[in-house]
């Protein structure tokens, strides 16, 4: 029997969706599973560029479908910004491979400055060119400052007639080597300062766009390109000034959030295929299962899944209700950017203790999951650019509730138009957020839900009697131990709101809850351990660790499903 929790192709009917959507969900299931493990695995060993897949998504409308906002669907109505049929797509693409997943986020990207933009005729072409089954790509980052934005090189020379020239390199460029539409950030040489921004179209295919190479050796096409004296006119324009710079923030927003629902297809993948291993290889004389370390590091690889999955479910609901006077979704979002990615590192590297050198062979997915799942947390800004961007609403969050009306699941078929409607990128500090204690409260009959809560107490207690003070601040090695454990609370928060609307196994919650007490007290260790921390922290961190509740009985029960995956999926041969 499927377990309920986890994707499995065999038994996956997206019966939430409107018809469209679940045609095209099931339509790209059963392509890749039509493709077969052999090929998709071959595919990958020899990098071969993705042109089966972009002509099976040109054929069924794929990319058009899901990436064209209802505002340049030209009456279509099931085009729209959907970010929970989104999510669901990323799944199913980190599941067969993340070089699908790939191509598909940095079409996200690089539609983002357009979807933004005021500019009707790049709109209109964009909207064509997704039609025609077109790939985009998001031109930001250099190879001199990654993505310090106001550094870059890129500069767009007037040439008297309205127009510019533009002359630059960008770097790191996922589908640069095939993308219809370019969207460029760059600055005038006639203004100085944030003024001077802009963010133009360009084309890949006109001549002095330069492609100079793949900068990985994947199938991922991360180019780096080169302007030359490139025309810009004012019809290839999309921003200016600060609205260029917070256009550039903005898309990130929008896109990073496809990172965690990536790397749980991942992951789902790789536990098939590491569970039935595992189940029936022998060794001395009985099964790897057997063997109590074993049984523990995949039932916690499981019940970090589970979590995964249930704080990213949630995260959709704030996202697509989010709004001028709701903007908790910048805090959820380096969540599951930052935790959900770093959460499947952990994941992988549990199952992989397990099957060891299976983990290498040339014919699994795990292999190449075991590669991929290193990408996420290091894409769209690193752990330690998310995290500090995370402790912005430590205060807020943990000391300042406001009230809001209960965030529903949104699984309707909406066009999520806020998105591209942002507004300024700035204003982090003031953003307020509901009472996280509701959701612990709900669960306070849970044994390791209760403990846990205790720790997440002991965090406002540090907040408010043993911050970091001035010169602390400026450390940004200990600052980020305490965001790693704010980041446990939101994480464990949302957790417990999908539990609540899902109506999870108890027991799944209870073992989910045990491996964050242990995360939690790790962390405090760790900030206890830090150069700069005071006498109150060190005493602090040590009165904040706990040990799980522990239940037998319990922990059999949740192995009894993680047993049950043995089987339950292997892709066709």
């Amino acid at each position: 029997m499927a377990d309920p929790l986890l994707f499995n192709p065999r038994t996956y009917d997206p019966a939430h969706f409107d018809p469209e959507t679940r045609r095209l969900l099931r339509a790209t299931v059963e392509w890749f599973e039509n493709r077969g493990k052999r090929k998709l695995i071959e595919d990958y060993r020899s990098r071969a560029w993705l042109s089966e897949f972009l002509e099976f998504s040109t054929k069924e409308g794929l990319f058009a479908t899901f990436l064209t906002p209802a505002s340049a669907a030209d009456g279509q109505q099931d085009k729209r910004w959907d970010t929970a049929r989104i999510a669901a797509l990323n799944e199913i693409f980190g599941f067969y491979g993340l070089d699908y997943w790939y191509a598909w986020q940095v079409t996200i990207l690089g539609l983002g400055p357009v979807w933004q933009s005021d500019n009707a005729a790049v709109r209109s072409r964009a909207a064509e060119l997704l039609s025609q089954g077109e790939v985009f790509a998001f031109g930001l980052s250099e190879k001199a400052h990654g993505a310090d934005i106001y550094s870059t090189d890129m500069l767009l020379e007037p040439d008297g007639d309205g127009g510019f020239r533009a002359t630059g390199s960008k770097y790191y460029i996922g589908n640069g080597n095939a993308a219809g539409l370019v969207s460029v950030f760059g600055r005038r040489t006639d203004i100085e300062g944030p003024d001077g921004y802009v963010f133009f179209a360009a084309e890949s295919r006109h001549p002095a766009y330069h492609l100079v190479k793949n900068v990985v050796d994947s199938s991922k096409y991360v180019s780096e390109f080169r302007l030359e004296d490139y025309p810009v006119s004012a019809d290839d324009i999309l921003h200016t000034g600060r609205a260029a710079f917070d256009a550039a923030l903005n898309t990130v927003n929008v896109g990073k959030f496809n990172l965690c629902t990536g790397a749980i297809g991942i992951c789902e993948h790789a536990m098939y295929e590491a569970v039935t291993h595992a189940q029936n290889r022998i060794l001395y004389g009985r099964p790897v299962t057997a063997f109590p370390h074993v049984r523990r590091e995949l039932t916690d690889a499981y019940v970090r899944l589970v979590g995964m999955k249930l704080f990213s479910d949630r995260a959709v609901d704030y996202f697509r209700s989010a709004g001028p006077d709701d903007r908790r979704y910048l805090l959820f979002n380096p969540m599951t950017k930052m935790k959900v990615t770093t959460e499947g590192e952990k994941v992988i590297d549990l199952m992989w203790d397990v099957i060891a050198a299976k983990g290498f062979e040339k014919d699994t997915y795990f292999a190449q999951a075991a590669t991929e799942i290193r990408g996420l947390p290091k894409l769209e800004g690193t752990v330690h650019v998310n995290l500090a961007l995370i402790l912005k609403f430590m205060g807020n969050h943990l000391l300042n509730p406001a009230e809001y009306e209960a965030v529903p699941t949104r699984l309707d078929a909406a066009d999520d138009a806020f998105l591209f409607q942002q507004g300024p990128a700035r204003g982090l500090g003031a953003v307020r957020f509901h009472d996280w204690r509701t959701a612990y409260d709900a669960f306070a009959g849970v044994p390791n839900v209760a403990r846990f809560r205790e720790q997440a107490d002991a965090l406002c207690e540090f907040v408010t009697t043993a911050a970091p003070d001035e010169a602390q601040s400026r450390d940004l090695d200990l600052l980020l131990a305490v965001g790693q454990l704010f980041a446990l609370v939101v994480h464990g928060q949302l957790i417990l709101e999908q539990a609540q609307l899902t109506g999870l196994d108890a027991d799944v919650l209870d073992e989910l809850f045990a491996v964050l007490v242990r995360d939690f007290s790790a962390h405090a260790v760790e900030l206890h351990g830090k150069d700069s921390a005071t006498e109150k922290q060190q005493s602090w961190a040590l009165g904040a660790v706990r040990r799980p509740v522990i239940d037998d009985d319990r922990s059999k029960r949740v192995w009894q499903r993680v047993e049950a995956l043995s089987g339950a999926y292997e892709m066709a041969p």
